[in-house]
């Protein structure tokens, strides 16, 4: 047995490792893995897009992504996979997310830009939204039960931030 493994007997033919070796995948099995595999190009703006609105509810909720991927039924590397936009989402997968995350499909395709020219400026907006300390404040803003307490937070941070590249006043 040893001298066969050596001799490269068992060695994986089609870059399937250790299936193909044992034979254990069926011809439709392989053609998924391939249709799967990162090396066909970049994702598509739009898997990008459902990706990053799953990212943003999955963190609205403060769910891992393992905890995401136990609720419909995948590993934790799909759901990076499916929010990072490398693989796409089937509809079933997608109706399965959406319940989990408590939000209607048509969430994950709100605000997508229909054309291919961009506004950097909403570009910009839209990558500080997705930042982990903006959603760690919407989050924070939403769990303080006093409404008094809310709308003077909101003016304090309004004040704030229309201070920026004003000079200061000692």
């Amino acid at each position: 047995m040893t001298r066969s493994i050596a001799r490269g007997r068992y060695a994986p033919r089609n870059g399937y490792g250790r299936f193909a070796r044992a034979g254990a995948l069926k011809r439709r099995e392989v053609l998924v893995l391939r249709s799967l595999k990162l090396a066909n190009g970049p994702p598509h703006p739009f898997d990008c897009h459902v990706g990053r609105r799953i990212r943003l509810r999955r963190a609205q909720l403060g769910l891992s992504q393992g905890d995401l991927g136990a609720r419909i039924g995948v590993s934790f590397q799909a759901v990076q996979k499916y929010e990072s936009g490398s693989i796409r989402i089937s509809a079933s997968r997608l109706y399965e997310v959406s319940r989990a995350l408590e939000a209607a499909p048509g969430f994950f395709f709100a605000e997508y830009p229909g054309g291919e020219a961009h506004d950097e400026g909403a570009e910009e907006a839209k990558a500080a939204l997705d930042r982990r300390e903006t959603l760690s404040l919407v989050r924070g803003y939403y769990g303080i039960r006093d409404r008094d307490l809310q709308s003077s937070i909101l003016q304090l941070i309004a004040r704030l931030g229309s201070r920026e590249g004003a000079p200061e006043n000692s």
